[in-house]
C-alpha cells in the first residue's frame, strides 16, 4: 500500500484503462487532451503507469509529464490496484495526484498565429457575451441592428445555456456539451438570413477547466444593405452613418481574409517559404490588424459626435463590470506577466449607467495600462463611493504621466510621442466622451516614474 500522503486529486480506471471518474485539476488535463469521461486515459504517461500497475498487481508511483497545448505539466502521481472492486470487474487501479505544477509553453508560430487569429475575432464579432463555467448566460452586447432579436432574448434569458438562443445547426440532444465541440459551430441566429459561426474562449487556469468563456459570434458574409430610415410624422430621419453603417461593413471582410491569409502564409501552412518572405507576410497581417482595429475607432468616434447622441441608463453593479474587464483581459495581461487585480465578488458598488458603455470604456483603461506597464507588475482595478458619484479607478505601474501629458492624454488622436503601439490615439477621446454622455467624466491622477490612475465616475443609483 502506497502512503496517502497529500492527496490534490483522485481517480478511478476500469480493467479497460478508461478513467471512469477523476477530480480537478487531473480530469481538465485529460479532457484537454481529447480524452472523454469515462474514456480511455488521454494522457500517455499516465496511461503507461496505469497499464504498468494493472498488469503487476503492485502500486507505483513517479512523476509524469504532459502538455496541454498551452501549458507543460509535471505531477506526483501514485497509483495502486483498486483494493475495492468498485472499478470495472474490480481490476482497474485508484489514481491519486500530489503534486501540480504547471509552466506556459513556449510560444511558437502556431500559439502566436492562435493569438492573432482570437484577435481577429474580437474585431469582427458583432456580438459578444459572457459565460460561467457552465456555458451559461452572464451578459451579453451588440449594437448591430439585425441582431436586436437575438440580443435582447439573451439579455433577458440570464443564467440559461446560450445554445438556447443561438441553435447550433447541428443540432445538439443534451447539455451541457463540452466546449471544445462547440467552438468554430455553426449556428442559427433568429432574424438574420446571414451564415454564423461561433468562438468559445475559455477564462481558466492551468491544470483546471475553464471558469468562464468570452463567446463571439461571426459572419464571414457582409450585412445586407439597409435603406435609410424614411421620416416618420414629420420628424427627420437619424442621419446615415458613414464608417458605421457604410464602410466598416464592407471592408471588415476582405480586411480579416487579407489577414487570415498573411498568417497562413507567414506560419508556411501553404507551403516553404524564404524567412524574409514569411516577415514581409507577418507584416501585412499586423497592418491588417490594425487596420481593423482603427475602423472599430472610427465607428465609435463617428457615434459619439453625432448629433443627440445618448446613452440608455439602467441600473448596474460597478463591481460586476470591472470583474468582467478584467477577465476579458486577463490573457493578455499573463502575456506580458501582469497581474489584474479585481474587485472582490462580495463588493457592490450600484451606479445609474449604460453596461455596454462601462464596459467598453473599462476595457480601454485595463487594456491601456496592460500594454504600457511594465512585465510582471499590477494593475487594479478598485471602486469608490464619492456622494452621488460612484467610481471604478484603474492604477498601474506604469511610467506615469506629466502634468502636461495628463492634459494631452484625452485629446484626439493624440498618442503622446508613442509611435508603432498600434493604437489610434482614439481611445481615452472616446472614453471620455462616453463618460460625460452617461452623465459623468473621465480623469487622471498621475506622478511621473509612479504610475497612473484612470478614475471613470458615473452617476450613483439613488434607488441602493
Amino acid at each position: 500500500m502506497l502512503a496517502n500522503g497529500s492527496i490534490l486529486a483522485s481517480g478511478l480506471s476500469d480493467g479497460d484503462d478508461r478513467l471512469l471518474a477523476a477530480d480537478d485539476p487531473l480530469a481538465g488535463l485529460h479532457l484537454r487532451c481529447g480524452g472523454e469521461l469515462p474514456g480511455t486515459i488521454a494522457i500517455p504517461d499516465l496511461l503507461q503507469l496505469v497499464r504498468q500497475v494493472r498488469r503487476s498487481g503492485l502500486g507505483l508511483a513517479r512523476t509524469i509529464h504532459a502538455h496541454d497545448g498551452s501549458d507543460a505539466i509535471s505531477a506526483w502521481v501514485e497509483v495502486e490496484p483498486a483494493q475495492d472492486g468498485s472499478a470495472k470487474g474490480g481490476s482497474g487501479c485508484a489514481i491519486r495526484v500530489h503534486s501540480w505544477q504547471a509552466a506556459p509553453l513556449p510560444l511558437g508560430d502556431d500559439a502566436a498565429a492562435e493569438r492573432r487569429r482570437l484577435s481577429i475575432d474580437r474585431h469582427l464579432a458583432e456580438l459578444s457575451a459572457w459565460l460561467d463555467a457552465g456555458q451559461r448566460l452572464i451578459a451579453v452586447l451588440s449594437d448591430v441592428p439585425e441582431l436586436g432579436e437575438v440580443t435582447a432574448a439573451m439579455a433577458a434569458g440570464t443564467g440559461r445555456h446560450w445554445t438556447d438562443f443561438l441553435q447550433p445547426e447541428k443540432g445538439i440532444h443534451q447539455q451541457p456539451l463540452h466546449w471544445r465541440l462547440l467552438d468554430g459551430s455553426a449556428v442559427a441566429v433568429p432574424g438574420s438570413r446571414r451564415k454564423w459561426r461561433v468562438t468559445l474562449v475559455p477564462h481558466r487556469r492551468p491544470g483546471f477547466e475553464p471558469s468562464g468563456f468570452e463567446l463571439l459570434l461571426l459572419s464571414d458574409q457582409a450585412p445586407a444593405e439597409i435603406a435609410p430610415a424614411a421620416a416618420v410624422g414629420g420628424i427627420a430621419p437619424l442621419p446615415r452613418r458613414l464608417v458605421g453603417q457604410d464602410l466598416a461593413p464592407v471592408l471588415q471582410q476582405p480586411i480579416a481574409r487579407i489577414v487570415a491569409n498573411a498568417e497562413t502564409i507567414r506560419t508556411r501552412l501553404a507551403g516553404p517559404l524564404p524567412d524574409a518572405y514569411a516577415d514581409y507576410a507577418g507584416e501585412i497581417a499586423s497592418a491588417g490588424a490594425l487596420l481593423l482595429a482603427l475602423l472599430q475607432d472610427m465607428a465609435d468616434l463617428e457615434v459619439v459626435e453625432a448629433e443627440g447622441f445618448a446613452t440608455v441608463p439602467d441600473r448596474i453593479d460597478l463591481s460586476e463590470v470591472a470583474r468582467q474587464a478584467a477577465g476579458i483581459l486577463g490573457v493578455r495581461a499573463r502575456e506580458k506577466g501582469i497581474v489584474v487585480i479585481a474587485p472582490p465578488p462580495e463588493q457592490t458598488l450600484p451606479a445609474t449607467a449604460e453596461f455596454r458603455r462601462v464596459l467598453q470604456v473599462l476595457l480601454n483603461l485595463v487594456g491601456n495600462a496592460i500594454r504600457y506597464a511594465p512585465e510582471h507588475s499590477r494593475v487594479a482595478i478598485a471602486l469608490e463611493p464619492a456622494e452621488n458619484r460612484a467610481r471604478v479607478i484603474v492604477a498601474d505601474e506604469g511610467p506615469g504621466l506629466s502634468a502636461e501629458e495628463q492634459v494631452r492624454a484625452f485629446e484626439k488622436f493624440e498618442r503622446l510621442g508613442r509611435s508603432g503601439d498600434g493604437g489610434s490615439g482614439l481611445g481615452l477621446y472616446i472614453s471620455r466622451s462616453l463618460a460625460r454622455a452617461m452623465g459623468g467624466d473621465l480623469t487622471v491622477q498621475s506622478t511621473p516614474g509612479e504610475g497612473a490612475r484612470f478614475i471613470l465616475e458615473v452617476p450613483a443609483d439613488a434607488e441602493a
